[in-house]
């Protein structure tokens, strides 16, 4: 069964359209991660019975690496058209935001014997981001500025880990943060899970432990399999139904450019785009406006929706 119908369904597409012509009059603020686990709540089963959905989880793992500044602020301008859509839409949404960046720690063999360990830290780990304002780690469709919020929270800043691993990100802010406490309670049993990625690197998600020659690159050796995200969230949600994800991120051959700058072609988000199938979208972060990958976002997330087996 469809999600909507009738002046739903009109009302949706008006609004699609309204966000694709929506301008960069972004509002930058200061933000605080700091904040105390909330109460878990139950987990997806995936056993229910019946089509569609009402709500919707989505979860921004953003790029806050040295060349994101105008992505991040072209994003934070347009988020009110795409709230606009998710309220026009009568979905109950929550929105939350987690960077590309993870602390790491490999092994490089030294070419005179032995190895020299290798770090990296600064990373959010899949940490869901609180600006002061948030009294939880995520944005609720009853709270009073939503947009303001997100403009606050989604302000990451540029000063990650230069290594991107928005898969490896992904999976923490499900897995380990939720383990901890630390996330707990933002996925909702019966919420479609959607995941946006952006960035203009390639995904540098490793295997661990990992130990590489002199001679090797971390983010070129030893790559988790792409495969291994895909099945994490058919488990964690109970059904490749019940989840949708939408990339926004260098599409190739090669580097592309545009106003926000250039971009290396993210081989392994596409091939975990093409992988999950029907309910992954791959936007080009090069379009130079960001309404153009989230209105795309939006109308997968919609189809997704009206699919789920509940």
């Amino acid at each position: 069964a469809a999600l909507l119908g009738g002046s739903k369904m009109r009302a949706f597409l008006g609004l699609v359209t309204i966000l694709a012509a929506c301008g960069p009059t972004p509002t930058r603020k200061d933000q605080d991660v700091d904040a105390q686990p909330t109460t878990d709540s139950p987990q997806p089963t995936g056993d229910a019975a019946g089509p569609g959905c009402q709500a919707i989880d989505v979860l921004f793992v953003i790029d806050n690496s040295g060349s994101m500044g105008q992505e991040q602020t072209n994003l934070i301008a347009n988020f009110p058209g795409f709230i606009a859509v998710l309220e026009g839409s009568g979905l109950d949404y929550r929105v939350a935001v987690t960077t590309t960046g993870r602390d790491y720690t490999y092994t490089m063999q030294s070419p005179i014997g032995g190895g020299i360990p290798v770090s990296q830290d600064g990373g959010d780990n899949g940490a869901m981001l609180k600006s002061p304002t948030m009294t939880r780690r995520w944005i609720e469709k009853a709270d009073a500025d939503v947009s303001g919020t997100f403009s606050a929270v989604a302000n990451v800043g540029v000063s990650g880990p230069s290594d991107e691993m928005p898969l490896s990100a992904m999976r923490d802010a499900f897995e380990e943060r939720m383990t901890d406490g630390t996330n707990a309670g933002f996925h909702r049993p019966d919420a479609l899970l959607a995941i946006v990625i952006l960035t203009d690197e390639e995904d540098c998600s490793y295997e661990a432990p990992v130990t590489l020659s002199f001679a090797q690159s971390l983010c070129e050796s030893q790559m988790e399999p792409v495969g291994n995200y895909t099945t994490f969230l058919d488990q964690y949600t109970g059904n490749r139904s019940r989840w949708a994800t939408a990339v926004i991120a260098g599409p190739g051959p090669g580097a592309c450019s545009s106003d926000f700058g250039s971009a290396d072609e993210a081989t392994r988000l596409k091939d975990f785009v093409t992988l999950t199938g029907p309910n992954a979208k791959f936007s080009s972060i090069c379009d130079g406006d960001l309404s153009i990958g989230l209105t795309q976002a939006l109308e997968l997330f919609e189809s997704a929706c009206g699919g789920i087996l509940l």
